[in-house]
């Protein structure tokens, strides 16, 4: 007679789902947070509506008052947006980390492991989001930045960042990086380490790759608005194309040399 399964085989059954199903209810509250842009004097629809040509922010207002109260906030807009367009290009490796443990001997905590393994690889977003409220404010404070824009509002200097985005696609570290993100199994089976801390450490080093992949492409945000809805949905999509399409080199490079046309074409422009 067959033995009906317990709830903790049922859940264990369906974990795969739990999983996709937190990790989609992550990208969709990043997602609106981002798009309302909670805390912010507008919202990214409002300034995608007021987009103007690269380098050319519309005027408005005076600069912006800094506090560490207002960093704050333009941190967390940054890690809330890097958490809505990298979580999915990371979707892949969570599942996959996730089927790996319910393989093993943790199989009864694979749900919780493959959450504590996206937070590790979210955390690396976090370092970068710190950075970058860094970077909008010191550029601000030199007034390079639009600040109630949010874009860099200097068409030379928005021609060397989209210039400089180019030429890494080119880069060693930029190959070496997409290779590890590219081969998430490999990565599952050379890093594999067990409990909770295991999966944190991780998540944060798979998390490091990927932001040794992207970081130069998420720069580009400085150039079209930092807050605009276009640049952020077309960065989310070329990351996660860039993950698995069947020639990444080639993909990358044709993107590179785009970026340095554009580049070039802004800097030209200027003079």
């Amino acid at each position: 007679m067959a033995v009906s399964s317990g709830p903790v085989e049922r859940v264990l059954a369906r974990d795969k789902w739990i999983v996709f199903g937190a990790v989609t209810l992550v990208v969709l509250l990043a997602g609106l947070y981002t798009v309302l842009g909670v805390g912010m004097s507008m919202s990214a629809l409002d300034m995608t509506r007021m987009t103007r040509p690269v380098g050319e922010p519309m005027a408005m207002g005076g600069a912006v008052d800094w506090t560490w109260g207002y960093a704050l906030l333009i941190f967390l807009m940054w890690w809330v947006m890097m958490i809505a367009m990298m979580t999915p290009s990371a979707a892949p490796v969570v599942l996959l980390f996730a089927a790996l443990k319910r393989q093993g001997t943790q199989k009864a905590k694979a749900t919780r492991l493959s959450m504590v393994f996206l937070a590790g690889y979210l955390l690396a977003w976090m370092g970068f989001s710190a950075v970058a409220m860094l970077l909008q404010w010191l550029t601000e404070s030199l007034a390079i930045t639009n600040g109630p824009m949010m874009t860099l509002g200097s068409k030379p200097v928005a021609g060397v960042v989209l210039l400089m985005a180019g030429l890494y696609q080119f880069s060693n570290l930029k190959v070496a990086c997409l290779r590890h993100c590219r081969s998430p199994a490999q990565f599952l089976t050379m890093y594999n380490r067990k409990g909770y801390s295991g999966a944190l450490m991780m998540g944060l080093h798979h998390g490091s790759y990927c932001l040794g992949c992207c970081w130069a492409l998420m720069a580009l945000l400085f150039v079209g608005g930092i807050m605009n809805l276009y640049w952020i949905v077309g960065l989310a999509i070329y990351v996660l194309l860039e993950k698995i399409v069947p020639y990444p080199r080639v993909f990358s490079r044709v993107a590179g040399g785009l970026l340095i046309a554009a580049g070039s074409g802004v800097v030209l422009s200027a003079l």
